[in-house]
């Protein structure tokens, strides 16, 4: 069976964003006395965020369950394309590098793009437990999308007769087409 990187990437990426919200589930058993989000991730501010971007005056304002669902539809978007970049990095480097750069990337678009565009405070004026609870989260969601990356690469190519893609080799080196 032949399935194209991007859509391996995808589900890789739907899959980070399950392990992301599982996570968000499993802290709130855990901190039961916590009222309202855990992280900005957590919040209005991703739905906020769209909102503002795509000039959208008369969804600001409204209903906080209209907010909560931008943000959801957004996390489960954003969520599962942003797997495509794993994938193009894990085309060209072996892990753990193709996840270190994935990582990387993910967590500058956290600590950058929440305060310019969601008004949030720079990361560093974070409380400590929201801190946690965003590099907590982000960590499922970067295991969880390479795991699933690197599995549905080696599965599609046992069931293939063929041996991993390049991409998967310890030394790291540039990969071929798959």
């Amino acid at each position: 069976m032949n399935v194209p990187w991007p859509m391996r990437s995808i589900l890789a990426g739907t899959a980070g964003t399950a392990a992301l919200s599982l996570s968000y589930v499993v802290e709130r058993r855990v901190r039961r006395g916590h009222a309202g989000p855990l992280d900005y991730d957590d919040s209005l501010v991703p739905g906020q965020i769209v909102v503002s971007i795509l000039h959208l005056p008369h969804v600001l304002g409204s209903e906080d369950r209209e907010d909560r669902d931008i943000g959801w539809a957004l996390r489960w978007s954003y969520g599962s394309a942003f797997g495509l970049w794993h994938g193009l990095l894990r085309r060209r480097f072996a892990e753990p590098w193709a996840s270190a750069v994935f990582g990387g990337t993910l967590m500058t678009m956290t600590f950058s793009m929440f305060p310019l565009l969601g008004r949030t405070p720079p990361p560093w004026r974070w409380p400590p437990d929201v801190m946690a609870t965003c590099l907590g989260t982000h960590a499922a969601y970067i295991a969880a999308v390479a795991a699933v990356d690197d599995r549905t690469r080696r599965v599609l190519s046992d069931q293939a007769g063929g041996a991993a893609p390049a991409g998967g080799a310890a030394s790291g080196s540039p990969a071929t087409a798959s």
